[in-house]
């Protein structure tokens, strides 16, 4: 008897592909990040097709693919700092409010990126406290603050993320190594029942050595923030210094992030 030959394979149409890969991304837009079975259940595509979709669209440079999923290619996706400014505009002024509070005379201040730390900059331009040396790797904010004559602004280097006004990398690191900082206010993307999340490695490794010279550190999030993840934790509840928000007792309850009055400020 003859043995049947293996069933020959079935070609997707490319059309039927393109427009798969094309609803991907859109995902991985709206998720920030999403895992290989994510992926597969969100599709109802197998492994081995999720993975060729993620590599194509990797390849193109419309994502960035990271062990055991992908993320949105940031350079790309990543809302502009103008766009980010219109976002929880009030409560971000807000926050700058309370952050300003533990500025003094004499000390040297980290800001870090994102627009909450705009916020926190116009503050202190409004209000001055006195002579301040302020350390930052967000060209917005420095070139505000360079205004004004009794502060030290001082850039770090870095490569320059432009969607995010952002210095980051190797020679950030290398700068920061020499100071010693009094106060450091930072940003993150998401705050949720783990901990506080960012998507760049780069990003975090600089914050966790920027934390390691500051005597205080803040983390400041607006309530827009609340119930977002990446595929990288910052930081877990436990290891979160202090954190300034609008978020409600009543929302991070909720949301089951573990409220500490000693560390938390909310306004």
């Amino acid at each position: 008897m003859k043995l049947l030959s293996a069933l020959p394979t079935l070609k997707v149409a490319k059309h039927i592909v393109e427009a798969r890969r094309e609803k991907l991304a859109r995902l991985l837009e709206r998720h920030r990040y999403l895992s290989v079975p994510a992926v597969c259940t969100q599709l109802g595509i197998s492994a081995a097709t999720a993975r060729r979709d993620l590599a194509a669209l990797s390849q193109d440079e419309r994502i960035t693919r990271t062990r055991g999923g992908a993320l949105p290619e940031l350079e790309q996706t990543f809302a502009s700092l103008y766009d980010r400014s219109r976002i929880a505009h009030g409560a971000k002024t807000r926050i700058a409010a309370a952050a300003h509070r533990f500025l003094k005379a004499g000390m040297v201040c980290y800001m870090d990126g994102g627009t909450t730390m705009l916020a926190i900059a116009q503050r202190l331009r409004e209000q001055p406290v006195g002579p301040l040396t302020i350390l930052t790797n967000n060209l917005t904010a420095a070139e505000l603050l360079a205004k004004d004559d009794e502060l030290d602004v001082r850039l770090l280097g870095g490569r320059w993320l432009k969607r995010q006004s952002l210095l980051i990398g190797p020679e950030a690191l290398r700068a920061i190594a020499a100071w010693k900082i009094d106060a450091a206010f930072f940003s993150a993307e998401g705050m949720d029942a783990r901990g506080l999340w960012n998507t760049q490695q780069e990003v975090i490794t600089l914050q966790h050595a920027i934390e390691a010279k500051a005597t205080r550190s803040w983390f400041c999030l607006d309530a827009t923030k609340l119930g977002h993840s990446t595929d990288r934790l910052l930081h877990a509840w436990k290891d979160v210094p202090h954190l300034i928000t609008d978020a409600t007792r009543a929302a991070l309850a909720t949301s089951q992030v573990p409220f500490t009055r000693s560390r938390f400020v909310i306004i």
